[in-house]
């Protein structure tokens, strides 16, 4: 259910779960978290993305239940995300929700397609959030709008999410998105991997 797409430097992870929204599983997150792991030696430009029109609706309702609400995998995997020392691209094919949340936000960049929202329904939900997700969240998008995703569980459309900077750019359709991902990553891709990561380390808040 996660594709892997190796492209010389360039590693394109896709959630391949169209069928069930790319509702995502321990297995799922698991096999992310051993290729973003994997990537930080391998590759220096790595794009996250989703089969379908859903980006991801979040954690599998039966997993959660089970307990994946609040298994440590999550945090395993945005943490990997975060300290890949290359480019890491959200490229969303639409509507990121729930936990899936945590990889995105740990992206450097993050594209969508018209159409693509967000939300974080934690507090109807009764979970709390990703350990490291609340302060990545501020970060981007300053704390009285960080709340109003995870306390008021505001659903957020995609002219807003580009407004508020929690998304980066909006491609001109769906098909165009991973396209958009590719050139933004020409640059990173030509460059020297220590040059990258030395950048990226200036840019952290």
């Amino acid at each position: 259910m996660i594709r892997l797409d190796k492209d010389g430097a360039l590693w394109t992870a896709t959630l391949d779960r169209p069928d069930k929204a790319n509702a995502l599983t321990e297995a799922m997150l698991s096999e992310l978290a051993d290729i973003a792991e994997a990537a930080a030696s391998e590759a220096q430009v790595f794009i996250l993305t989703g089969a379908g029109k859903v980006f991801s609706a979040g954690a599998d309702l039966e997993a959660a239940r089970a307990g994946l609400a609040t298994s440590p995998v999550w945090e395993r995997l945005s943490t990997a995300i975060a300290t890949f020392p290359g480019l890491s691209i959200a490229a969303l094919n639409g509507t990121v929700a729930g936990g899936a949340m945590g990889m995105v936000l740990a992206c450097d960049i993050r594209v969508a397609v018209p159409g693509a929202g967000a939300f974080y329904p934690v507090m109807k939900l009764g979970f709390l959030p990703q350990p490291s997700d609340p302060a990545r969240l501020t970060a981007l998008i300053g704390p009285a709008r960080a709340r109003m995703i995870l306390l008021a569980g505001q659903k957020i459309d995609t002219e807003t999410a580009l407004a508020w900077g929690l998304f980066d750019r909006i491609t001109p359709d769906s098909e165009t998105v991973l396209d958009t991902a590719r050139v933004l990553a020409t640059d990173a891709l030509a460059a020297d991997p220590a040059h990258v990561a030395g950048i990226k380390a200036l840019c952290r808040p």
